[in-house]
């Protein structure tokens, strides 16, 4: 498990949780960012911030601070067994 701004570009990730205000959780969540949704970093700023993530057909760039708070699994790497016992808590 890892949080979305380690994802590198070009990279795949499945939403476990959003760790926001409930406002903020909320508003993203309405954008596609709910958990087992899947997220692709698609390309950063030049400095680094913010990045453009696609989730559900939409492209949405988000700061690295807001990125940190949610939690992901890399769709491109094979679970371990306690790593598959933690998405199914969080779930």
């Amino acid at each position: 498990m890892s949080v979305l701004s380690e994802l590198n570009v070009g990279e795949t990730g499945v939403v476990i949780t959003l760790n926001l205000p409930e406002a903020v959780q909320n508003h993203l969540m309405h954008m596609g960012f709910v958990p087992d949704a899947r997220v692709t970093a698609l390309r950063r700023a030049p400095a680094g911030d913010p990045t453009v993530y696609q989730v559900d057909g939409v492209e949405i760039a988000l700061r690295r601070e807001t990125a940190r708070a949610i939690r992901v699994w890399n769709a491109e790497l094979e679970l371990d067994e306690e790593s598959r016992e933690l998405l199914e808590a969080a779930k």
